[in-house]
């Protein structure tokens, strides 16, 4: 659990959107590799793929078991798939314990130490929230 392509990062996410309609998602998690280049992959309650994700400099792609599509990039695969574009870059700085600044974003790591992360953006709208909880 400590970031590096060797251990990745795991646990469940929740995602919620405050959009008309409102958008929740959840699932388990695991992710692994960097901001530049790294794979995230989504879990159903019973422990199947519901999603894989993975991105390069050179594009992303999404993996379901209903088919496979690609996007030019990471911003654009994270709101086709969590409704909202997640700071990649920061996200991976949140989960390390560091309070990486993004544009609208607001890091709560006080209870980091339990595993616990919350995320609120902002700006611009929608207003979302992330809550993560790590794998111990």
């Amino acid at each position: 659990m400590n970031g590096s392509d060797a251990s990745p990062w795991r646990g469940r996410l929740a995602i919620r959107v405050e959009s008309e309609p409102v958008q929740v998602f959840s699932a388990a998690f695991e992710l692994s590799g960097s901001a530049s280049a790294g794979a995230l992959t989504l879990f159903t309650p019973l422990g199947t793929t519901a999603a894989a994700l993975s991105w390069t400099p050179e594009g992303s792609t999404l993996r379901s078991p209903a088919e496979v599509r690609q996007f030019a990039t990471l911003a654009a695969l994270m709101r086709q798939t969590l409704g909202a574009e997640l700071p990649i870059t920061a996200l991976f700085g949140w989960l390390a314990g560091d309070t990486a600044a993004s544009a609208g974003w607001q890091v709560d790591l006080s209870e980091r130490p339990k595993g616990r992360i919350t995320v609120r953006r902002q700006s611009p709208l929608p207003m979302a929230e992330l809550r993560v909880v790590l794998d111990q």
